[in-house]
C-alpha cells in the first residue's frame, strides 16, 4: 500500500502517541493529531487527509458528529477506533461515513489491514459515486438532445435521422457539446 496522509483524532495522548509510531513505521505520514471532533473537521478541512482515525466518544463533539462534517465537506476514508461495539454505534458510524472500525485495545497487526481497508472502500465508492453522476450526466444529456429532435423533426418537418445529424454538425462546427445544442434549440422553440 502506498503512504498515506494520516489524521489521528483520539483525546487519550497514550492512543495517539502509539498510533503515530505504528503509521510511521508502516510508512504513512501524520498530517495532524487531534483530540476532539471540532479539532478533527478543522485538522481535516487544513490538511486534506486520504484517511482518518477518529475515536468515537470524544469531548466537545463526538466522531459520529464530527465524521458526518468531514464527509460533507473534505471526503477520505474514514476508520473509527474506538472501545465501543454495541450494534446501534456501529450502525451510526457506518451512517455517518466509516468505511473500517477497530477496536479498542487493538493489536499492531490489525492496523494496516484495517487501513488497506478502509482506503480501498473508500476509493470505491468514490468510483461508484462518480460512475453515477456521470450516467445521471448522460441521461440528462440524452433526454434533452431527444427533446431538440423531437423540436426539429416537428417545425423543420424531419426525420429523426436529420434531426440528429443537424444537432451533432451544429455542435461539431460551433465546437461545443450536443447538449448545449440542444439546450438552445429547447430554449429557442421556447421563446417561439
Amino acid at each position: 500500500m502506498e503512504a498515506l496522509r494520516t489524521l489521528i483524532a483520539e483525546d487519550e495522548s497514550l492512543t495517539r502517541t502509539i498510533l503515530r509510531a505504528r503509521l510511521e513505521k508502516l510508512g504513512h505520514q501524520v498530517v495532524a493529531e487531534v483530540e476532539n471532533g471540532i479539532q478533527a473537521i478543522e485538522a481535516a478541512r487544513n490538511t486534506r487527509p486520504d484517511v482518518i482515525i477518529m475515536d468515537i466518544r470524544m469531548p466537545e463533539m463526538d466522531g459520529i458528529e464530527a465524521a458526518r462534517k468531514i464527509m460533507e465537506e473534505t471526503p477520505c476514508a474514514l476508520l473509527f477506533l474506538t472501545a465501543f461495539s454495541d450494534k446501534e454505534l456501529v450502525e451510526q458510524a457506518s451512517e455517518a461515513g466509516a468505511v473500517a472500525y477497530l477496536m479498542k485495545p487493538f493489536r499492531k497487526e490489525d492496523l494496516a489491514p484495517a487501513l488497506e481497508v478502509a482506503v480501498r472502500r473508500f476509493r470505491q465508492i468514490q468510483s461508484q459515486s462518480q460512475e453515477i453522476a456521470d450516467l445521471k450526466e448522460a441521461l440528462e444529456t440524452r433526454k434533452l438532445i431527444e427533446r431538440a429532435k423531437g423540436i426539429l423533426m416537428d417545425r423543420m418537418k424531419l426525420t429523426e435521422e436529420e434531426a440528429f445529424k443537424r444537432i451533432h454538425f451544429q455542435a461539431r462546427n460551433q465546437n461545443k457539446k450536443m447538449r448545449e445544442i440542444a439546450e438552445s434549440i429547447i430554449t429557442a422553440s421556447e421563446l417561439i
